[in-house]
Order: C-alpha cells, then structure tokens, then sequence
C-alpha cells in the first residue's frame, strides 16, 4: 500500500476533484475513480522516490511532533529552509515524513 500523503497537493486535488465530475455526469463509476486514486498514489510515491535528487536542509524551533503508524509529524516555528540556489523562510511549518523502505510499501 502506498502513502496517499500527495493526494492533498495541487494535482492530487485537481485530479479528486475531476474524478468526481466524472462520476457526477456517470462517465465512470465510483469504483473505477478509486482504482485510478490508487493508482496516483503507486505512481507519485515511485517518481517520487526514482526521480528526485534534490538535497534542501532546513531549521527551525520545534514546537510539537508526532510519531504514529510510521508517520511523523513535525511543527516548526520560525523555519528556514535552504537549497543549493535558495533560502526560503517562514513563520510556521507542519512537515511530515514517512518511511518509504517500510514493508507496507512495497507493492511491485
């Protein structure tokens, strides 16, 4: 099974939100639009995890954290984010990382 953390992005929304006008105007059926949401998730984790390399560093004061079903969840006040060519930085910040070698995520 694959995280569906992307599905909360600007695509993933778009894409939810076609899928239900698509089965509002019975183009498909529920059970179809869940196939292709499941299907978003294999294919955004797997390009995710191949294709990005990307280093970014960041700080900040860590206000609260969480760790539950292999998820963690960070609150940052006063964050800084930092590539190679940018330095971003922001009042608050909710990061979340999830471990992508755990045996969940295995589906090939």
């Amino acid at each position: 099974m694959s995280y569906q953390l992307y599905r909360n992005t600007t695509l993933g929304n778009c894409l939810q939100e076609t899928l239900d006008e698509l089965i509002q105007s019975q183009q498909i059926s529920p059970q179809l639009a869940i196939r292709v949401l499941l299907e978003f998730d294999k294919a955004i984790n797997h390009a995710l995890s191949q294709r990005v390399r990307n280093r970014v560093t960041f700080k900040g004061d860590l206000n609260t954290y969480r760790f539950c079903d292999n998820v963690w969840t960070f609150l940052v006040k006063n964050g800084e984010f930092n590539d190679c060519l940018t330095k971003i930085k922001v009042d608050k910040v909710k990061i979340v990382a999830c471990d992508g070698r755990s045996g969940a995520q295995k589906d090939d």
